[in-house]
């Protein structure tokens, strides 16, 4: 087992994204709870984060990042998304929980990292 030098934040939908989700599709008999969004909860690593004043203060610089990325895993065209991105907004729709430790409990595979970069993506997009 090995303690990772990151902490982590799992995050949670609230009812207001599941609206948003829900309002995605207008022809659609088909809502989405919260619970069954919830299901496949997202989890990043991030640096290690000694309380919750951290975690706000990491929060205030990396909300939208976040935000962005959970809005995109449900619709990838921008011009769907809520008008405004802000702090308030983000904590409307999302539920951050803290985990201060990470340990890596495969001792078979390395762990690999994959770039993933949002922002060429979302600037591809609003291009064509």
């Amino acid at each position: 087992m090995k303690m990772l030098n990151r902490s982590a934040i799992n995050i949670k939908l609230k009812q207001p994204f599941v609206d948003w989700i829900n309002g995605l599709d207008d022809e659609s008999d088909d809502l989405v709870t919260l619970a069954e969004v919830n299901q496949e909860a997202t989890t990043y690593l991030v640096p290690e984060l000694e309380d919750g004043e951290d975690l706000q203060v990491f929060l205030e610089e990396r909300y939208v990042d976040l935000f962005e990325n959970e809005l995109l895993s449900w619709e990838e065209d921008p011009a769907y998304w809520p008008e405004e991105l802000s702090r308030e907004v983000f904590d409307a729709f999302i539920q951050v929980e803290l985990s201060f430790m990470v340990f890596d409990l495969d001792d078979q595979a390395p762990l690999l990292a994959q770039v993933v970069d949002e922002d060429e993506d979302l600037d591809e997009e609003r291009e064509d």
